[in-house]
């Protein structure tokens, strides 16, 4: 196997090249067609002479109603992607690289008016690109500082970037513990030269951008690349040996490219300026192409930098690369094509009729003030007060003319009025091609006339479902633009930095991340109304209050902290204010973890509740068998008395009567007769 030369190489590229120019022209004539709609230029329109000159502008007004919204739900997050993890392990790297590119890398990168820039492309063209790359920068700051003393001079001038132009020394006398003295003080004029880079977005001019016909993405194309003009000085300013690009041909004219350039430009510059004229001109091609080099059978991509043309003699650079940087933006997709449908193509007929109906209606309402006259030849004897006539000016007849004779104006019927009506059936075809309408671009459905609530929501929903639509499809092309951010700055970062995030510094090192982590653009919020987003987000987070009371916050299986900090979060970016953190702090996984441990730890209040019921059941049966031995023993007691009582009342009695016979006895006694006891006694015999 032998491999390609680079004449054969160049010969390739350059039979590529010429295939995506020819398609770039093609495309070019729709282009420079929805950019003139756009502007309101309409060449394809004419306007007769004197006549109406009026164009509508339902291009432009299109493009600007639906324009906010899907700028505003793509860039109105906070955090505008957020990398998911591939593989185990890349869940921290992941949530880092979701903070260093939002909040450092993408702005830095001009991200917000590339993304602007390319969505407006592909709402008017179609298509919008967008390309990244790594710009490294070299400043030059001169200075001049006054008044050092030694130490500061040489703190100031340690540096290897200073280079001291210019220096003064004098001497002053200070105040010293030892008393006053002289010391010596500088006056320098200093340059500092510093190298900076930092990664770049831009939004590339479609007559710029070469892709070839039969390809369907930016993946399957065989070449993809730019094509664009640059001075010889900015060649020699990247690197590339002076008398090779003095050498090389000035650019030559091509016309299709340059209409479609002077057109986006509108013609703000002039071929012919001096400017132009002193700075020459070089075509500079900046090409990835898979083509197989070493003939091994396998097409290998590689970068390929020519100017002045395509020869081998202006290749400039030949590598091998991992990736094409450019990513393709469309808002509408047309199946198996690459190119997408934009808001002209649905618009620039309705915007053509409704020019020539505006036309002639502003003529006929021209024709009704401005009436024909039909003047008889001869008989007016001052001709310019029907010519041009003044209020109160007189318009003088010959004796004996009949004035209504000799001056009468030519009938125009009056049909402006009918043309409303069909000014307003177009308007209607516009929104169901485009679901675009004042109530889907913000407007309150209440400010319709003649409608009903219910008619005027099912048309601000329907304009609603397109936009979103819109917003998911743009959202999808820009995934690859974030992937290949990420890569970039993995690439490109030689060192860790740091910077300053949410009130913190915090270092990141992103030589150690996985590069090929999957983006997601988010595009919750924001399609429709903010009313309409701030109802979807109270209605998800009432339904995880529920889901809390239900089943806890710790080991929730529907809710998650995280969960609770997105609805918040997107809380408030639905209310329109873009930095949730000003008003609500996220808990860090530390303090997430202090409070699941303390609701782990804390008791579950349903056993609590069992065990304090056990509890007041133990406290219940101790205190019933206390009454109940209480009871006993008060009964025991009670029956002892008793017993005792009765023993006590026997003996009273047992007393009583022994008491009672004693009595008796002696009572006896005494009552006993004397004579009888001696008669019984001494019985005579």
């Amino acid at each position: 196997m032998a491999a390609m030369s680079t004449q054969q190489i160049a010969a390739q590229v350059s039979q590529l090249v010429k295939d995506c120019e020819n398609y770039r022209d093609e495309l070019s004539v729709d282009r420079i067609k929805a950019m003139e709609y756009y502007d309101g230029t309409m060449k394809d329109t004419p306007a007769d002479a004197n006549r109406s000159k009026v164009v509508s502008r339902d291009v432009r007004s299109a493009i600007k109603k639906v324009l906010p919204s899907l700028i505003r739900t793509i860039l109105g997050n906070d955090k505008v992607v957020e990398y998911e993890p591939v593989n185990e392990g890349d869940e921290a790297s992941a949530e880092q690289a979701t903070d260093y590119i939002n909040y450092v890398v993408f702005p830095e990168s001009d991200g917000y008016d590339a993304l602007q820039d390319a969505a407006h492309d592909a709402l008017k063209l179609r298509n919008g690109v967008i390309r990244w790359w790594y710009d490294k920068k070299r400043t030059v700051q001169v200075s001049r500082h006054t008044g050092l003393d030694e130490q500061a001079l040489v703190q100031l001038v340690a540096d290897d970037d200073v280079e001291v132009l210019e220096q003064e020394q004098y001497a002053e006398q200070v105040d010293t513990p030892q008393g006053p003295q002289e010391m010596p003080f500088f006056n320098v004029k200093i340059r500092r030269v510093s190298e900076y880079g930092c990664t770049k977005l831009a939004a590339v001019p479609l007559e710029e951008f070469l892709i070839h016909p039969d390809a369907i993405s930016i993946d399957d194309s065989p070449i993809t690349g730019l094509k664009t003009r640059l001075c010889r000085s900015d060649l020699i300013a990247m690197g590339y040996d002076r008398e090779l690009i003095e050498g090389l041909p000035a650019s030559g004219s091509d016309i299709k490219e340059e209409e479609e350039e002077f057109t986006r430009r509108r013609d703000a510059f002039d071929e012919n300026d001096s400017i132009v004229k002193a700075l020459q001109e070089v075509d500079y091609y900046e090409l990835y192409v898979k083509i197989d080099v070493d003939d091994d059978g396998i097409a290998e991509l590689r970068r390929m930098c020519f100017a002045g043309g395509l020869a081998e003699a202006n290749l400039l650079d030949d590598e091998e690369t991992d990736e094409v940087p450019f990513a393709d933006l469309i808002v509408e997709r047309r199946p198996h094509q690459r190119e997408g449908n934009s808001v002209t193509d649905d618009m620039a007929e309705i915007q053509r009729v409704k020019t020539v109906l505006m036309r002639q209606t502003l003529d006929n309402l021209y024709w009704q003030n401005n009436q024909q006259p039909i003047v008889q030849e001869g008989v007016i004897q001052n001709p310019e007060s029907v010519l041009n006539p003044k209020f109160g000016q007189p318009i003088r007849v010959g004796q004996g003319t009949d004035a209504r004779a000799a001056v009468s104006y030519n009938v125009v019927p009056f049909v402006a009025e009918k043309s409303f009506s069909m000014l307003a059936y177009l308007d209607q075809e516009a929104t169901d091609r485009t679901g675009i309408s004042d109530a889907s671009s913000g407007m309150a459905p209440d400010a319709l006339q003649n409608m009903t609530a219910k008619a005027s929501a099912m048309i601000e929903q329907a304009g609603i479902g397109q936009t979103e639509l819109m917003v998911r499809t743009f959202a999808q092309g820009l995934r690859r633009v974030f992937k290949g951010l990420l890569k970039l700055v993995i690439k490109h970062q030689d060192k860790p930095r740091s910077v300053r995030l949410r009130g913190q510094w915090v270092t990141f090192d992103p030589r150690h991340w996985n590069a090929e982590m999957d983006a997601t653009v988010n595009t919750g919020l924001g399609a429709g109304t903010r009313e309409r987003d701030m109802m979807m987000m109270q209605v998800v987070g009432a339904q995880q209050e529920k889901l809390l009371a239900a089943y806890g916050p710790v080991n929730n299986p529907y809710v998650t902290p995280d969960n609770i900090w997105n609805s918040v979060s997107r809380g408030v970016e639905a209310a329109g204010l873009r930095t949730p953190n000003l008003y609500f702090t996220k808990p860090t996984p530390e303090q997430i973890q202090q409070l699941q441990q303390a609701a782990a730890n804390k008791p579950d209040p349903e056993m609590e509740k069992v065990k304090i019921k056990a509890q007041a059941d133990m406290e219940k049966a101790k205190l019933d068998a206390q009454i109940a031995q209480q009871r006993i023993q008060t009964e025991a007691q009670l029956e002892m008395k008793r017993i005792e009582q009765e023993m006590a009342l026997k003996r009273y009695q047992i007393d009583q009567e022994i008491n009672l016979k004693r009595q008796t006895n002696a009572a006896q006694m005494l009552t006993r007769d004397p004579v009888s006891e001696t008669h019984i006694g001494g019985e005579p015999g």
